[in-house]
């Protein structure tokens, strides 16, 4: 679906330079038309992520398996409740014998060692973490105003992924193994999308400009 928006906007986009050049309006209110249009599949999309959201929030949680063996416990016990009345119907001259209590013989664990099994590794804590970064979606780079205003006026190229709302620097690891498509900063910019925290492409991008501009003064 981002491929279609993106194409209606270079579509809006070359109607525009058409228009300007043949001085003709039709070709103005065209890319006007196509705009919208645009606006229209970006709409839908959204609407359409909700609604799935909506659906997988309202599926049932599946039963555990605790639940489930539940009416076998019960099952159980109603069974030994039986038992135990039939078994309590003793004549008045015999008295049931007492029983011994059994002895117990669970081996509780030593404190020091209940802490350290509580404990996860460092080493499982941090492959942990690595991996769920590797597969969701990257953190949002906090920008700062004077890099932000570099960034929005500058044509250099950085990648996006489909369905993720973060752009990217070549180099980012995050891309790995993903299928990316190749956009101007400003335009993603416009298009909603926000940087990625992992390659700090408007940091970059801004110093890079910055220190362009003053070897060429």
């Amino acid at each position: 679906m981002l491929y279609v928006v993106l194409v209606l906007v270079l579509v809006a986009a070359g109607l525009v330079v058409a228009g300007l050049i043949t001085a003709n309006t039709l070709w103005a209110w065209v890319s006007v038309g196509v705009s919208v249009v645009a606006g229209i599949v970006m709409l839908a999309e959204w609407l359409r992520r909700r609604k799935r959201a909506a659906a997988a929030a309202a599926e049932p949680a599946p039963a555990s398996a605790e639940e489930k063996a539940k009416p076998d416990a019960d099952s159980d016990s109603d069974a030994d409740a039986v038992e135990g009345e039939v078994a309590g119907e003793l004549p008045l001259d015999e008295e049931p014998a007492e029983k011994e209590p059994a002895a117990a013989t669970a081996v509780l664990p030593a404190a020091g060692d209940s802490e350290k099994s509580a404990e996860p590794e460092p080493e499982a804590v941090a492959e942990a973490g690595e991996s769920a970064a590797a597969t969701g979606d990257p953190g949002e780079e906090d920008t700062d105003a004077a890099d932000l205003l570099v960034v929005s006026s500058l044509d250099v190229e950085v990648l996006v992924v489909d369905e993720y709302p973060r752009y990217h620097l070549a180099d980012c690891t995050w891309l790995i193994e993903r299928d990316t498509i190749p956009i101007a900063v400003s335009e993603a910019r416009d298009l909603g999308f926000t940087p990625c925290d992992r390659c700090g492409p408007d940091a970059t991008l801004a110093a890079a400009h910055r220190d362009s501009h003053k070897a060429s003064k």
